[in-house]
């Protein structure tokens, strides 16, 4: 895994849009489509500000694939990850191939059709984040890491819930849904490339977990140490607890 850690959230949102960029572009200059799994929540806002105004992307070749949401949450509600992508990314961006999930509908009917098509031909590039409690999309310790569903259907525990009340998506724990849908660890490994978009002290100490302790289902996030094209971008407040030097500080 390669890391990156930038003097704030801002230029970290930077620095991995041009990743992205130009990882899509390389992508988009041969003839095929491109996939793209797409995460959503507050770390990835500044990213997504950036990528969706960068130009020469062709995003009328891209199919997007949806990475989590909760169950039984309506698409109008302001924490809808579906309503996140929709504003966020794809009427900014034109992207007219995508597969969103419908927490709305029966949750094994929605992850046996939406994951048939993931399954369908592999993955380009992956965006993801990494939750206050080491999560990888919604999948809160002990997450399982043997699994190859494309999705599962999840239980989110309790300090997951109180990160979406402390980023302000819910003004109390009570509202948050308590089940969601997820694209599963190993389906997410799959993905040929993972740019991993962390800032904020308040994710510190999930990221020296992750690098520095054991690949442990404890630590979900920890198994991106072991996918052969991963760089996780940080800023230095997320960075903060980490013991050894990371590659370059800006």
């Amino acid at each position: 895994m390669e890391v990156q850690v930038l003097a704030d959230k801002s230029a970290l949102g930077e620095a991995a849009a041009r990743h992205a960029a130009q990882s899509l572009q390389r992508l988009l200059s041969k003839p095929a489509t491109v996939r793209l799994i797409a995460a959503t929540g507050a770390s990835q806002l500044e990213f997504l500000e950036v990528l969706t105004s960068t130009p020469d992307i062709d995003w009328q070749r891209v199919e997007m694939f949806h990475l989590d949401e909760y169950i039984g949450l309506p698409a109008t509600h302001g924490a809808s990850f579906r309503k996140y992508l929709l504003e966020r990314l794809i009427h900014k961006t034109g992207i007219s191939h995508y597969h969103l999930l419908d927490g709305e509908r029966d949750p094994r009917e929605v992850i046996q059709r939406v994951g048939s098509e993931l399954r369908s031909r592999p993955v380009n590039i992956a965006f993801v984040g990494i939750g206050e409690n080491g999560h990888l999309a919604f999948n809160d310790p002990p997450a399982d890491f043997d699994t190859d569903d494309p999705y599962l259907i999840v239980e989110l525990d309790e300090a997951c819930r109180r990160q979406q009340v402390m980023e302000g998506w819910f003004s109390d724990i009570r509202e948050v849904p308590t089940r969601a849908i997820s694209m599963s660890v190993r389906q997410i490994l799959k993905a040929e490339e993972i740019i991993a978009i962390v800032p904020d002290a308040r994710k510190s100490e999930a990221v020296k977990a992750c690098l520095e302790g054991e690949i442990s289902r404890m630590a979900p996030a920890s198994i991106l140490r072991t996918h052969p094209n991963t760089t996780l971008y940080l800023d230095t407040e997320s960075a903060s607890l980490l013991s050894q030097t990371v590659n370059r500080f800006v």
